[in-house]
C-alpha cells in the first residue's frame, strides 16, 4: 500500500504539509517498528513524547511525521503533516491508508462491562464449527485461526487494529469477533471499522476514573450502535441487546437497524427458560435445548448473546447447538482448578462490582460448604468501586481474604483500606501479599467449600510499583493445593 502524503493530508480539514510530498508505505507510532518510507506518528502522552523519537524513526526510514504542534519545523530530509487533533486525524487517515480492511470480512463487535470475552470465544467456536476462518480481538489474546498474537489493550489503537485487520484479510479470515471497550469507542480506536453485528451485554460501574460519570460511560458504549446503524458497504446489520439490563433502553435509541433482544424476561426475542445450573454445567432452553459445560447465570446471558449474533449472521440452530455444547471454558473466566481435593478452587477475572456479584451468586447456587473469597482491587483505577466490591464479597462469602491485585503505583495498604471499608465487620483477613493470601484461602478450605480467587483471571503477571512480575493465580493455586495435600 503506497499513498502520497498529500492524499492523506487532504482528508483532514486544516492539515498543513511542511516539506516534500513524499510517498508513504505505512503508518507507525512506535519508532522501533518504523520501516522504509513510513509516516511516523508523534503521539504525546503523560510519560512519553513521540517527538523525542523522530531521530530514531528517521534512522529506520521514516520520510514524514504527523504532529499537532503548530509551527513545527521538521528536521532536514523529512516532511511533516501538522493537524489540529491527533485522534481525529488518525481516525480518518489510517483506515483510508489501509483500504478499509474490515469491509472485506463480517465483523461482530461486543461491548459492555462484563461478558465480552466469553461471548467472543463462544462466537469463535460457533463460526469455526460452521466452517469459517475466524479472527478474534480481545482481552486475553488476538487470534487468526489458531495462530496467537499478544495483546496490549482490549481493543488495539487505530493503527495496530487496522494493520491487524489487513493481516486477517491476507490470511483469508471470513469473520472477525472483537471486544470493543468503552476506552476504544471514546478514543475512536475502531474508526473505519464497518460492523455487521453489534452486541450489548450490560452496563455496571467501571472505568469511572476514565469516563468520570456513568452517563459518559454509557455514551461511549452507545457509539458502537451508532456505527452498526450507519449505511455502509455491507448488508444485513443487526444489534443484539440484553433487554434485562436497565441501560438497554438508552442503547436501543441508537439502534437504527434490525434488533434482536435477549434475556430472561418475557419481552426478549431470545429467552432462556428451564434453567438447571450445576457446579459442572447447566441445561437451558433457548431456541433449542442446550446442555452446556459452562455454568452460572452470567453465562446464560453470554450464551444468549452469542446465539442472537450467530442467528443474525444466518448460522443454523443445529450448528449453534453443536458448537455451544462442545465449548468448555475461557481462560480465567470461572475457570476450575482441577485437583484431587474435596473442595473447588475457581479463578475468575471479576474486577467490577457486578462481575464479583455474578461470580459469587453462582458460587452460592452450587456450594455445599463455605465460600472463601480472595479479592483485591487494581491501583491507579476507579477507587469508588472498591468498598462496593468489598461489601458484595462480604455479603456472599463466609470468609473474605482482602489482598492486592495490580497495585501499580498506588500504596497497596491504601487500596485495602478502601476495600475493607465495604467488608466491615465480616469475618475476613487482610493479607497484602497475593501469593500468601491464596495459600491462606486454600489452607482454610474443607470438604464442600468453594475457594474463589478473583480479579486477575487469565493474567500471568502482577503490576507493582517496582514493575511487572510473573504471577499467575492458577499456578499459585496449584502450588497451594499441593501444600494442602501434603
Amino acid at each position: 500500500m503506497i499513498k502520497k502524503l498529500s492524499e492523506l493530508a487532504l482528508l483532514i480539514p486544516d492539515a498543513l504539509i511542511v516539506g516534500d510530498d513524499v510517498l508513504i508505505s505505512g503508518i507507525e507510532h512506535d519508532s522501533r517498528k518504523v520501516t522504509t518510507k513510513n509516516l511516523f506518528v508523534c503521539m504525546e502522552g503523560a510519560h512519553v513524547d513521540g517527538h523525542n523519537f523522530i531521530p530514531q524513526a528517521m534512522e529506520r526510514g521514516a520520510v514524514a511525521v504527523l504532529t499537532t504542534r503548530k509551527n513545527f519545523e521538521p528536521p532536514e530530509n523529512i516532511s511533516a503533516v501538522i493537524v489540529p487533533d491527533m485522534l481525529n486525524a488518525l481516525a480518518v487517515i489510517v483506515p483510508y491508508f489501509y483500504d478499509y480492511p474490515a469491509r472485506q470480512m463480517r465483523v461482530i463487535g461486543i461491548t459492555g462491562t462484563n461478558g465480552k470475552t466469553t461471548t467472543t470465544y463462544l462466537l469463535r467456536e460457533i463460526f469455526t464449527c460452521a466452517g469459517f476462518k475466524v479472527g478474534l480481538i480481545g482481552t486475553i489474546q488476538n487470534l487468526i485461526g489458531e495462530e496467537k498474537f499478544p495483546v496490549r489493550n482490549t481493543t488495539p489503537n487505530v493503527i495496530d487494529l487496522q494493520k491487524f485487520l489487513v493481516e486477517m484479510v491476507k490470511k483469508k479470515v471470513d469473520v472477525v469477533v472483537m471486544e470493543v471497550s468503552s476506552h476504544a469507542l471514546a478514543e475512536n480506536r475502531v474508526a473505519g471499522v464497518e460492523f455487521d453485528t453489534a452486541i450489548f451485554t450490560n452496563l455496571t460501574q467501571d472505568h469511572l476514573d476514565f469516563h468520570g460519570t456513568m452517563e459518559n460511560y454509557l455514551r461511549a458504549k452507545s457509539k458502537l450502535f451508532d456505527m452498526v446503524s450507519r449505511r455502509g458497504h455491507k448488508q444485513n446489520k443487526t444489534a443484539i441487546i440484553n433487554v434485562d439490563d436497565a441501560a438497554s433502553t438508552e442503547i436501543l435509541k441508537h439502534c437504527l437497524c434490525k434488533t434482536i433482544t435477549y434475556g430472561l424476561k418475557d419481552s426478549a426475542d431470545i429467552r432462556a427458560t428451564e434453567l438447571n445450573i450445576r457446579a459442572d454445567g447447566m441445561e437451558m432452553q433457548c431456541v433449542m435445548p442446550l446442555s452446556l459445560h459452562l455454568t452460572g447465570i452470567f453465562n446464560v446471558y453470554n450464551v444468549l448473546a452469542a446465539t442472537g449474533a450467530a442467528l443474525a449472521e444466518n448460522i443454523s440452530s443445529e450448528v449453534i447447538k453443536r458448537a455451544l455444547e462442545n465449548f468448555k471454558s475461557v481462560p480465567g473466566r470461572f475457570e476450575r482448578i482441577f485437583a484431587d481435593v474435596p473442595f473447588e478452587v475457581i479463578v475468575d477475572y471479576a474486577h467490577t462490582p457486578d462481575g464479583v456479584k455474578n461470580v459469587l451468586e453462582t458460587a452460592a447456587q452450587i456450594a455445599t460448604g463455605k465460600i472463601i473469597t480472595v479479592i483485591g482491587c487494581g491501583g491507579d483505577r476507579d477507587h469508588k468501586k472498591r468498598p462496593i466490591m468489598g461489601k458484595i464479597a462480604a455479603e456472599f462469602s463466609d470468609v473474605v481474604i482482602a489482598t492486592s491485585d495490580n497495585p501499580r503505583t498506588e500504596d497497596p495498604e491504601k487500596i485495602l483500606d478502601d476495600l475493607e471499608g465495604g467488608i466491615g465487620n465480616k469475618n475476613h483477613e487482610r493479607i497484602v501479599d497475593r501469593r500468601a493470601a491464596i495459600f491462606r484461602a486454600i489452607e482454610l478450605a474443607e470438604a464442600g467449600d468453594i475457594v474463589l480467587i478473583l480479579g486477575k483471571g487469565h493474567e500471568n503477571y502482577q503490576i507493582l510499583n517496582t514493575g511487572k512480575i510473573h504471577f499467575d493465580d492458577r499456578e499459585i493455586a496449584q502450588e497451594a493445593i499441593e501444600k494442602w495435600k501434603n
